[in-house]
């Protein structure tokens, strides 16, 4: 497939999502209150801030939460 025909499978999914709205699946449960998400349609990835509502994941933010995990985890599951 070349990158013609992948550019216009994006663009015709974002158009897609712009105009029905996103289809959000839970990816994976950081902790109990922090969470990713993404657009099984577009591929668009959110996540949780501290007041609840969904953000975009920046590569920052994926940093931040894979700390959470490895600090929940540590916190949680050792003896």
């Amino acid at each position: 497939m070349n990158t013609f025909n992948l550019k216009r499978i994006n663009l015709s999914s974002k158009i897609l999502c712009s105009v029905l709205g996103h289809k959000i699946i839970t990816t994976r449960n950081v902790t109990g209150h922090f969470r990713e998400y993404k657009c099984s349609i577009c591929g668009l990835e959110l996540t949780n801030d501290l007041h609840g509502t969904k953000i975009f994941l920046t590569p920052e933010l994926k940093d931040i939460n894979e700390a959470l995990i490895q600090l929940y985890r540590k916190r949680n599951y050792s003896i």
